[in-house]
């Protein structure tokens, strides 16, 4: 008789994972994440924190050309996103994103009203979403889902906030990684382990370069 052996399923790693529509560098490190998921055993969950939240009692204090776009105007895609997640599901989250960032950024469209209309009909949700976007219902569901985000790694950072269990059951929670364009492959994979290990480094606060190029979309 042959010998049997018994066949576990590995688990996959949960990654939280905290965006605005609006950031193109949210936007890269997200392409990013989806190609960890290829290479390594995670599995992403989508939340929405919000630039125009972090960045209300401030606005005065920001160069003009983001004043408008952080003001009134930042409000619109991330209280559509909501409104999908209350109303369909937390799994329509991503697809979303996808949809909305794909326009905003490959695109070059920008937040604007139509690329969100665009977006809510190729994912198959109601065109009647696009009203919340003027729409504060859900405001306290946004504040919460990025408060949520940005306490793990406080005030001064913005999007993405990518939150992990650590080798050792604690939270590893980090801004970024700041990265263009999105690794892909062996790169992906590399790029997410040297994260993940400097992140849980105690004591490990900050490590940064000059940019010197925006983001580059494929």
């Amino acid at each position: 008789m042959a010998d049997t052996q018994d066949t576990q399923v590995r688990e996959k790693t949960p990654v939280d994972f905290w965006f605005d529509p609006l950031c193109p560098w949210a936007w890269m490190t997200s392409r990013w994440m989806l190609e960890v998921e290829k290479v390594r055993d995670v599995e992403v969950s989508w939340h929405v924190m919000s630039l125009a939240v972090l960045n209300e009692n401030k606005l005065d204090e920001l160069p003009e050309r983001y004043r408008d776009l952080l003001g009134p105007k930042g409000w619109a895609p991330v209280r559509v996103v909501v409104a999908a997640q209350q109303k369909f599901g937390d799994e329509i989250t991503g697809k979303l994103y996808t949809a909305l960032g794909t326009r905003f950024h490959n695109e070059g469209q920008g937040p604007t009203r139509e690329a969100i209309a665009a977006a809510l009909d190729e994912v198959g949700l109601p065109a009647e979403l696009i009203h919340y976007a003027d729409s504060d219902e859900y405001d306290e569901v946004l504040r919460d889902s990025h408060n949520e985000g940005i306490n793990r790694v406080g005030q001064e950072v913005g999007t993405p906030v990518i939150s992990v269990p650590g080798a050792d059951g604690e939270e590893v929670a980090f801004f970024g990684p700041v990265v263009t364009p999105a690794p892909r492959g062996e790169a992906a994979a590399r790029l997410w382990d040297g994260t993940l290990l400097v992140a849980s480094t105690p004591g490990f606060y900050e490590i940064k370069r000059t940019r010197t190029q925006g983001p580059i979309f494929d």
